[in-house]
């Protein structure tokens, strides 16, 4: 009886955010960790298919960079990075949009299904969902800036949101691969977090979850005591600008800023190695990882 009784007040705890979040969209950055470890991968399929069921309207945007790396490094395919980017010849973003489509993208859709879900993928060429335009890299050197042409490698242009209305409104999650396209019809590979800020703020949502391999965001990453539960678009701005957000970071905490300033309601970067770690963000009154707020 106790047991029961004990599921019941979890279950009666999830009641108010089932009730707010209620026909809401909610964008979620899938990568890391929990797209390798199977374990984790069920679990992620798991919460975004009871978001689903409990009235939520998910949207899942995928990365899959160490995909590519094996790809190309089976090709025999050397791999050349400029300022963290991987420069991206023809030949390159064909593999990347092989990986992320033909694959990675494939996979998400039928874990899915299998779990009861209605999901169809999507790469930013379908209905021109992912208008993108070239990206420069930015390199320092002897106290210069200069811009490097590294090829296929794309940064939003526009999202065309009609695709993903239509599909949310007839009860499907969209899964989107971070291909976009050009002008021209070109393909562009693009940094999967920011193709998740921008469809964030693109269409308003409730939230954007990111799923990351690290807690959440420290103010000295070195002191674990230091952890920050909560962070201001201003302060985070301000984190940036001043090297106390660095690395791998950067384009997450990025994301979350371009979202907010879009429209999102809220962000939250959570450490995706922890089982049904969405579902402890949402439903659950102290939550974890770090939120990042107007």
């Amino acid at each position: 009886m106790k047991n029961s009784l004990e599921t019941a007040a979890v279950l009666i705890e999830t009641l108010p955010y089932m009730q707010d979040f209620y026909g809401k969209t909610v964008v979620i950055k899938y990568g890391g960790n929990a797209m390798i470890n199977s374990e984790l991968k069920n679990s992620v399929i798991q919460d975004i298919t009871l978001l689903k069921y409990v009235g939520m309207r998910p949207i899942v945007v995928h990365g899959g960079g160490p995909e590519i790396t094996s790809v190309l490094n089976k090709l025999g395919k050397k791999t050349e990075f400029v300022s963290g980017l991987r420069v991206t010849d023809a030949e390159t973003v064909s593999i990347a949009e092989m990986v992320l489509v033909g694959k990675i993208n494939t996979e998400i859709v039928n874990l899915l299904n299998r779990n009861g879900s209605k999901a169809v993928g999507l790469s930013g060429k379908d209905a021109d969902l992912i208008m993108a335009k070239k990206h420069f890299a930015e390199v320092h050197e002897n106290g210069k800036v200069s811009m490097v042409d590294i090829g296929f490698v794309g940064e939003v242009d526009k999202i065309n949101t009609d695709i993903l209305n239509t599909l949310l409104d007839s009860g499907y999650i969209p899964v989107i691969a971070p291909i976009g396209v050009g002008k021209s019809g070109e393909s562009y590979n693009i940094n999967a977090d920011y193709v998740a800020g921008e469809v964030a703020g693109a269409l308003g949502a409730e939230k954007l979850l990111m799923l990351t391999d690290v807690e959440g965001i420290y103010r000295d990453y070195k002191d674990k005591s230091s952890f920050i539960s909560s962070l201001s678009l201003v302060e985070a701005q301000k984190m940036i600008a001043e090297g106390s957000i660095g690395g791998g970071m950067i384009p997450k905490v990025e994301t979350c800023i371009k979202a907010l300033e879009g429209g999102t309601g809220k962000t939250h970067i959570i450490d995706g190695r922890q089982p049904h770690s969405i579902l402890l963000e949402i439903f659950t009154s102290q939550g974890i990882g770090t939120q990042v707020v107007k």
